[in-house]
């Protein structure tokens, strides 16, 4: 087993690529307080590695823009929270250029801000947890270019509010274009 997942890799090497989109993003919360959908966008790099000619590990690493919009006494606040996000996918790969995938992510909060309609922001980084748990799910297409498309689902499982007051959760819909770097492995990725 050891000899021919060697050949597969030596066959079909790490390749790397860059990836970026739109975030839909918004939060799952108990108690009170409903919460809208915030627009925001994620970049970052890739890797892709095959583990048999179907099933493939893809590791990430993005900088992401989340949070989501509220309304408090009439005046409307947008939650701006930035994310380093590690997702890793396990992928299976059709032979048409389609992949679905799922796996876990890290997410490791780097600075949240509360800014209000007339442009007033407060630091809100203390009242939330440094770190978040979930899991992703999404479907991708690659192209013989190397261009492709994707869209993912981030399931946040962790509270990430620290005040304690009221639990709340990660959602995001990511819509991505990503490219990948070497040329040889574009046709056999497929």
């Amino acid at each position: 087993i050891m000899m021919s997942n060697t050949a597969l890799l030596a066959q079909h090497p790490p390749t790397f690529g860059l990836k970026g989109g739109l975030n839909l993003s918004n939060w799952s919360t108990e108690g009170e307080g409903e919460t809208e959908m915030k627009t925001g966008g994620h970049l970052g790099l890739l890797s892709h590695i095959h583990l048999s000619p179907e099933w493939a590990l893809q590791p990430e690493l993005q900088f992401s823009t989340q949070g989501a919009e509220t309304t408090i006494q009439g005046t409307e606040f947008t939650w701006k929270m930035n994310y380093i996000n590690v997702p890793v996918m396990v992928q299976y790969m059709f032979n048409n250029g389609f992949r679905i995938e799922a796996g876990p992510y890290a997410g490791f909060l780097i600075n949240g801000k509360l800014e209000s309609e007339n442009g007033a922001e407060d630091e809100v980084t203390n009242e939330f947890k440094k770190t978040d748990f979930g899991l992703g799910f999404g479907i991708n297409y690659l192209s013989y270019s190397g261009f492709g498309v994707g869209g993912r689902y981030n399931l946040g499982l962790t509270n990430i509010n620290d005040a304690r007051v009221n639990e709340t959760r990660n959602r995001v819909l990511q819509l991505s274009v990503f490219y990948m770097f070497d040329k040889n492995h574009k046709a056999k990725s497929r």
